[in-house]
């Protein structure tokens, strides 16, 4: 089910990613951020459709931005897996654009299914057009979504649309619902060319 977002009157800038996402979350519901940063996406969800959110971060400047806008949040390691929640403990787990700098990515993606009923992932899609005409010009990509340079990116597993469905299909994971952006308008048409984020709703079959 597609919530009906109401973000009248909330001080944001607006952002398509996190509209989609609150779209994919049930009202008052209780959702698990991994990765959550300052915050920022939590407080969205709080303030707009009042989930019970939680988040997890491991980096000090992070965490402490949480702690001041009022954000729950744990700080812990996401590598370190999640065993300190118990199975089906949220309705909704998040990891926005946080996926490609995880090491153990099947690991990460298997916990959020045994912790929550239904997760989103979404990442910056290495096969985005611009994305291949610098490799083709013998760089590595620099974009909105990838904002690093090779020397001093966290990001360790880039990967495409095509990639991420076919290890989807692998690990038997349900894809409820699929969108991909570019620049905040949803790309339908040869996604895993133009395209530069993929945002997954999934569960386990």
């Amino acid at each position: 089910m597609t919530n009906n977002v109401n973000i009248t009157n909330l001080n944001y800038k607006f952002r398509q990613d996190f509209a989609i996402i609150a779209g994919w979350v049930g009202f008052g519901s209780k959702v698990l951020d991994l990765g959550c940063g300052d915050g920022e996406l939590l407080t969205y969800l709080r303030d707009s459709l009042e989930v019970k959110g939680y988040g997890v971060e491991k980096d000090d400047v992070n965490w402490l931005a949480c702690l001041k806008n009022g954000t729950n949040v744990i700080q812990m390691d996401l590598e370190d897996g999640l065993s300190g929640f118990e199975d089906q403990s949220f309705d909704t787990v998040i990891l926005s654009q946080t996926l490609q700098a995880m090491h153990k990515t099947e690991e990460i993606v298997q916990e959020m299914l045994r912790v929550g009923r239904e997760i989103i992932v979404t990442f910056p899609n290495f096969g985005y057009w611009r994305n291949r005409i610098q490799i083709t010009a013998g760089r590595m990509p620099v974009s909105k979504t990838l904002p690093y340079q090779w020397y001093d990116t966290p990001n360790v597993h880039l990967c495409t649309i095509n990639d991420f469905d076919k290890f989807c299909k692998n690990h038997k994971i349900s894809v409820i619902e699929r969108k991909v952006i570019t620049d905040g308008n949803e790309v339908s048409f040869m996604p895993n060319l133009l395209g530069n984020l993929a945002m997954y709703r999934l569960k386990a079959k």
